[in-house]
């Protein structure tokens, strides 16, 4: 994919994936930091929309162009107006350090647009759920309470990080 502007550290990449939309943040030189699951399958991980009812994931960092595998992607820094971003440095540091760490994942209150909107911004958001949650809302601000309380503990850490 060639860009009409190139992405640079901190972006966020939004991946269109049939039926959901897979999200990562740019750390620089074609690499990106994801949640996603610990295995190479993608079926029933967090980078695919079959792990309704949550789990754990993985903080891995991995080319763009393998994570996409072959899908259209984005950059879409869809918050900027509503949230100042954080440093490219800032956001780049906390990624990094989360590499490699076990999160706790649930589609409707910490999916990976809500993990990269948190290391971007300091607070986490997803669109994607809104339109399905419906009258969920209530469910859907429990799991991200759930999910930022251990990740705003590791800002110094992260959500159920293992």
């Amino acid at each position: 994919l060639r860009w009409p502007v190139p992405p640079k550290p901190g972006d966020l990449i939004e991946i269109f994936r049939f039926g959901y939309q897979h999200w990562v943040v740019y750390v620089g030189n074609g690499y990106v930091v994801h949640l996603t699951t610990p295995s190479k399958n993608p079926i029933g991980g967090s980078s695919s929309p079959f792990s309704v009812q949550g789990g754990k994931a993985m903080v891995k960092r991995e080319q763009l162009e393998d994570v996409a595998r072959g899908c259209s992607y984005q950059i879409n820094n869809y918050l900027d107006d509503m949230y100042q971003p954080l440093s490219a440095e800032k956001i780049i540091s906390y990624a990094e350090k989360l590499i490699g760490k076990e999160i706790w994942y649930n589609v409707l209150g910490w999916n990976c647009e809500h993990f990269v909107t948190h290391l971007r911004y300091g607070k986490s958001h997803s669109e994607q759920v809104r339109p399905c949650v419906g009258d969920l809302s209530l469910l859907e601000g429990a799991g991200a309470w759930v999910g930022l309380s251990g990740l705003s503990s590791q800002r110094g850490e992260s959500p159920g990080v293992t």
